[in-house]
């Protein structure tokens, strides 16, 4: 069976950056189980891997725009300090979430902490980057309605 819309596929991958380290892995643990055409993955992957069958190796490229968008300046800014308050210590690396002007949640990651304030992004840390992905297909059948229905695999 090939994979098709609201199929439900199960991959092992290798996700590489553009310099060749390994950013994320299936590699020794569980195959990752998706729902074709259900907005799952990245849609640069999940278009590679449409009309694929089980046992098929793909290696592709995948482009900011098609991966986890390109970076967005204005997710990018600095905070006073007292932003933070109740926090002892603010850290590079340390995620907050952030309440939205319209309620949502967003969340972000310090880049920078200084003097005059604390710089942090809400892009997602994969954003902007070229993306190289090799991929194993395991398995492939049929979503059920319930699956289909509800967006994912069960």
């Amino acid at each position: 069976m090939k994979i098709q819309e609201n199929s439900v596929v199960s991959i092992h991958y290798t996700l590489k950056g553009e310099d060749g380290a390994v950013l994320d892995t299936s590699d020794g643990g569980e195959p990752l189980n998706y729902l074709q055409g259900a907005g799952n993955i990245i849609p640069g992957l999940e278009d590679a891997l449409l009309d694929k069958a089980i046992g098929e190796e793909v290696n592709v490229t995948v482009q900011p725009k098609e991966g986890y968008g390109e970076i967005i300046p204005e997710l990018i800014q600095k905070m006073p300090t007292d932003a933070f308050s109740g926090i002892d210590k603010i850290e590079v690396g340390m995620e907050f979430q952030a309440q939205t002007e319209s309620g949502g949640v967003q969340y972000v990651v310090v880049t920078a902490v200084e003097d005059d304030g604390i710089t942090i992004d809400g892009n997602h840390a994969l954003a902007g980057k070229v993306l190289n992905f090799e991929v194993k297909i395991e398995a492939v059948r049929e979503a059920s309605e319930e699956e289909i229905a509800h967006g994912h695999v069960h």
